[in-house]
């Protein structure tokens, strides 16, 4: 989680110690259209996953974020 927390708060420009797994991330004043594209763009990039945009709107908080890439991680589409 630690690492994924990191590769968040530096994709949303944000302080590690400002980000906790609870948070609900599109109360963030940072979080936009932009910010959506690029946690989506990192996370293909990392963990090799493209997260539906249907199944993304349904997570929110960043720990759903997370528990998602870890239980989808690998599947072939």
């Amino acid at each position: 989680m630690k690492e994924f927390l990191e590769l968040m708060a530096e994709t949303l420009e944000r302080d590690l110690s400002d980000l906790n797994p609870e948070d609900e991330f599109r109360a963030y004043e940072e979080w936009d259209s932009l910010a959506y594209l690029s946690v989506i763009s990192i996370i293909d990039e990392e963990y090799g996953l493209v997260i539906p945009r249907e199944e993304f709107g349904k997570l929110k908080t960043l720990a759903e974020v997370y528990d998602y890439v870890q239980q989808h991680q690998g599947e072939e589409e």
